[in-house]
């Protein structure tokens, strides 16, 4: 299944890509056929990584509807039961829709062309725009969030890194116990990432929903509001245009965040082999070190875009 979803998001890419070149589609026909050439060769590539060995003693496999809810009571035999059965894509689903759902409403709440300005505002404002190419730039910004190409092309772009990231997250939760002398198969650790972080999208996102449409829109930023609006962190004591750095780190202590981190070590422990309750807190806290030091380098870099 895995193989046959890669083969046509490649080959659809292949055929938007020579479409854009010849000039028959769109323009912005050629980022999007790269992002779906990408993804079907990430797919190819994680179709050869083989599952865990099923085991007869083990619990039927939970339905969707199961798991997902599951992971709002009982956490743990959910992730047990998706240390026999790694089934990733209900979970991946749904964090996709509520993505979609905010994001789309966020852009008609706020407008295209503030979020376009603004956003190109603040590139042009870090030097990485030469002059003369500033108002193609700006034009550049604005269609992507207008035509159904650039629409197109942001929702791709969005499943694509967003399950890269994913994955690159479950490869280091891989690695991490592997090193305290656990095991764990590389579906386990992506269903580990992908279900610890349902919860945390779903609140998240629904809150978000309707503080978009409580709030004045003058008081929410078109940039860091698109992650979300909820403030239940530290980041609140901090003025972003102020303290960039500050507010950054001061973002990542805060509710959702721990319980993230313990549904983390929740599942690590329950959806992996051999290990303990430290080992899997120390990997959980770990991944949120490396969470911490990459927003504050963002922060350091990229300050500007969050004043």
């Amino acid at each position: 299944m895995l193989r046959l979803a890669a083969a046509i998001s490649f080959v659809v890419g292949v055929l938007l890509l020579i479409a854009g070149i010849m000039k028959i589609a769109p323009s912005g026909t050629v980022q999007l056929a790269m992002s779906l050439m990408f993804f079907g060769a990430v797919l190819g590539g994680l179709s050869f990584v083989r599952k865990p060995d099923a085991d007869a003693a083990a619990e039927p496999p939970l339905s969707p509807v199961e798991r997902v809810t599951g992971m709002f009571y009982q956490p743990a035999r959910v992730f047990q039961n998706l240390r026999a059965h790694p089934n990733w894509l209900a979970a991946f689903l749904v964090i996709v829709l509520l993505n979609l759902i905010y994001n789309f409403a966020f852009v008609q709440r706020l407008t295209p062309q503030r979020i376009a300005s603004f956003t190109a505002d603040k590139v042009i404002e870090s030097g990485f725009i030469p002059e003369e190419a500033q108002a193609g730039f700006r034009e550049q910004q604005l269609e992507s969030l207008t035509t159904p190409v650039g629409r197109a092309s942001g929702i791709v772009s969005q499943i694509v890194w967003g399950f890269i990231g994913y994955a690159f997250l479950a490869a280091i939760m891989l690695l991490g116990v592997l090193m305290f002398g656990g095991r764990i198969n590389f579906w386990q650790s992506l269903c580990v990432a992908l279900y610890a972080y349902l919860p945390i999208a779903v609140v998240g996102k629904l809150l978000s929903l309707i503080l978009l449409y409580v709030k004045s829109v003058d008081d929410i930023h078109p940039i860091r509001g698109q992650g979300g609006l909820v403030q239940d962190n530290l980041g609140v004591l901090f003025s972003p245009a102020e303290h960039p750095v500050l507010f950054a780190a001061a973002s990542l202590i805060g509710v959702l965040v721990f319980v993230w981190v313990w549904l983390m070590a929740t599942g690590l422990r329950n959806a992996g082999e051999r290990v303990g309750n430290s080992a899997a807190w120390s990997v959980a806290i770990a991944l949120w070190v490396l969470g911490l030091a990459f927003s504050v380098i963002s922060a350091t870099l990229f300050g500007n875009f969050i004043s």
